[in-house]
């Protein structure tokens, strides 16, 4: 496995195969302890911060989306968690348990962390961020396999991602995928999903602008994916979405 990792105020860039993670699909893709201070243990944001994680996991698998908040400033805390769109809701519970265990492991007595799954995705913060676009909180990743005419494939790539992501920004569920053909028996299957937190609009702003930098990562390669706080697109050449 190969990776590079750029840190810095506004984005978090993480290259590798996902031919490996396909491996161990169970272990988060990636997370980030948000640089927002720290608590200390059985204090006031501590309790608020349980309570979140707990209302999370319980609501969450209902539709694939929870946003919710405890406490008061300056102790209130913020979360949400969010499914990928064809998920199950006991994949769904599944996965959001593991991410609330994972990130306390990751982001101990840190007031904010973010942490994606291939399956979900959950934030918490002490500052309120629903309904706003996260530009800061980004990863890519790609499948270190290249392409054959790699041209013709970010063409066909671009059109199936736009089309999805037209679709997935008028839909309530902030969710599409579709596939299209590149050549021969090859066919490009892609996904775009944003948080359900944002507008319609935004929704369609976020994911124009993941698909955009498609070309900073996954130029050529046979899978990858803009991966954010906000929404998320993906293209592979296999089928990873149950329709």
């Amino acid at each position: 496995m190969s990776a590079f990792i750029r840190n810095s105020p506004f984005l978090h860039l993480l290259c590798f195969s996902l031919l490996l993670r396909l491996a161990v699909g169970a272990d988060p893709l990636y997370h980030i302890c948000l640089s927002s201070g720290t608590y200390t243990a059985n204090t006031p944001y501590e309790m608020n911060l349980n309570k979140v994680k707990s209302s999370l996991s319980y609501k969450t698998p209902f539709s694939g989306f929870a946003m919710v908040s405890a406490g008061s400033i300056p102790d209130r805390v913020y979360g949400l968690a969010q499914c990928r769109g064809d998920a199950t809701s006991q994949d769904c519970k599944t996965c959001v348990a593991n991410a609330s265990d994972e990130i306390k492991n990751l982001c101990p007595y840190n007031k904010g962390g973010i942490i994606w799954y291939d399956n979900c995705l959950l934030k918490y913060l002490d500052g309120d961020f629903f309904h706003q676009i996260d530009t800061e909180n980004i990863v890519y990743l790609y499948n270190v396999k290249n392409i054959t005419d790699p041209i013709l494939f970010n063409k066909k790539t671009k059109e199936l991602l736009n089309q999805l992501s037209q679709q997935a920004s008028a839909t309530w569920k902030l969710f599409a995928a579709g596939e299209t053909k590149f050549e021969g028996s090859t066919k490009i299957y892609g996904m775009a999903q944003c948080t359900r937190d944002l507008s319609n609009a935004d929704c369609k702003t976020c994911l124009e602008n993941a698909i955009s930098q498609l070309p900073s990562c996954c130029d050529g390669k046979q899978g990858g994916r803009v991966v954010g706080g906000s929404c998320t697109v993906r293209f592979e050449i296999y089928p990873f979405i149950s329709y």
